[in-house]
């Protein structure tokens, strides 16, 4: 027992004198700063990059535990640390910097007790632009499919090939809920959002307006669109104006049925409430940008009875139309209501490449959680785990980027 004990010190004190020796000649190596140092502009950027390309001697490699690169601009000597690489790189692509401008650079071989070597670059890196800038190469490719399946379905759709759009139940309720309230002999409610003319949301409201008002002049119906600003006050009359004149009956057109209300919010909400309560429009049409008034306008809608078509891109407020109204145009649907309804060649186009567009960045979403999937399941220090994940960073930080 006494000896097994011996043993074992024996065993401790020579694990020990290992270490020393170990610890004694990490601090007695003297390590070699990286040589064969060489300093480029980065080809085929925008004017902010540098390559930098070094070597550490092998028998130095082990004691190193990384290199640390300091740049500065010529002639002023002030280094500024800009990034810390593991001992085993050789190159590294310094960015951010300024177009035109003269540096040097410094490298700097750290070891594991804390000594360090340096090297400074004897020539002088400037980045310059270059006539193409090579990351966005993938970026041009990309437009240059979306905008050839834009061109191409407009081509298309002017040769008189049909288009098969999918049918947005919501547009196709316009003439129902018209023709309901010509039938008791009520009017139309349209409200544009809140927002004025520079909120893109109005602009496609009016798009709608347009198609409700023709509709409302074939069927003899009464319109009346109060709003809350006056700029979207004037473009609805004009709006209004020229769909009765397209139906031919410019005649019955009253531009006092389109009038502005107030700048405030609430205010203009309970305006529009009373009216709401007064009048009991037959048909009511929310198409534009909304915040809170959606609910008090949609639910008052629904008290009186009256049929309801909303449609808007504020993520917030669909569930409030959603659970309220009859017809819910939702985000995109609301933008195509221009193309759908009035069924011209371009925007039919326009739509049906944009539809490609998306099928395109659907393929790629998909494709990328299947790689990334594949990596975090079977590991990277696999062959296909690595080879997946390298395509998933090629895919994140230079297709997408």
């Amino acid at each position: 027992m006494k000896a097994d004990r011996i043993l074992k010190h024996k065993y401790i004190f020579s694990i020990i004198r290992v270490a020393i020796f170990v610890l004694t000649l990490l601090q007695a190596i003297s390590l070699s700063p990286p040589t064969n140092l060489k300093v480029s502009d980065h080809p085929w950027d925008h004017g902010d990059k540098i390559d930098l390309i070094w070597n550490i001697p092998y028998d130095i490699l082990p004691f190193v535990k990384e290199v640390h690169i300091y740049s500065s601009i010529s002639g002023k000597n002030d280094f500024q640390l800009t990034t810390i690489v593991p001992s085993h790189n050789t190159s590294i692509t310094i960015d951010k910097l300024t177009n035109g401008t003269d540096y040097i650079f410094q490298l700097v071989s750290v070891g594991y007790s804390g000594e360090h070597s340096a090297v400074e670059t004897s020539e002088i890196a400037t980045p310059e632009m270059q006539l193409f800038d090579g990351n966005r190469f993938w970026l041009s490719i990309i437009v240059f499919l979306f905008c050839g399946s834009v061109v191409y379905w407009i081509n298309h759709a002017r040769k008189g090939k049909p288009l098969k759009i999918r049918k947005i139940a919501g547009l196709e309720a316009v003439d129902e809920a018209v023709g309901r309230a010509t039938e008791m002999g009520r009017s139309v409610l349209f409200i544009p959002g809140i927002q004025d003319m520079n909120e893109i949301q109005t602009i496609a409201g009016l798009t709608v307006l347009s198609r409700v008002a023709k509709v409302a002049a074939e069927y003899d119906a009464k319109v009346e669109v109060p709003t809350r600003t006056s700029l979207v006050m004037t473009a609805a009359r004009e709006t209004i104006q020229a769909s009765f004149l397209a139906a031919g009956r410019p005649d019955a057109y009253n531009q006092d049925l389109i009038y502005y209300v107030t700048d405030e919010q609430f205010g203009y909400v309970a305006a529009v409430q009373g009216m709401m309560v007064r009048d009991k429009p037959a048909a009511c049409f929310y198409m534009g940008a909304f915040f809170a008034e959606s609910l008090l306008l949609a639910e008052t809608g629904n008290t009186i009875g009256a049929i309801q078509l909303a449609g808007t891109a504020m993520p917030a407020q669909l569930p409030f139309f959603v659970a309220a109204c009859d017809y819910t145009l939702i985000g995109e649907e609301f933008f195509a209501a221009s193309a759908y309804l009035s069924g011209e060649a371009d925007q039919l186009g326009s739509l049906k490449g944009q539809d490609f567009g998306k099928i395109i960045v659907g393929v790629g979403i998909i494709f990328g959680v299947i790689l990334s999937t594949i990596a975090s399941a079977i590991g990277a220090e696999s062959a296909l785990g690595s080879a997946c994940q390298t395509s998933v960073d090629y895919l994140t930080n230079v297709i997408l980027k």
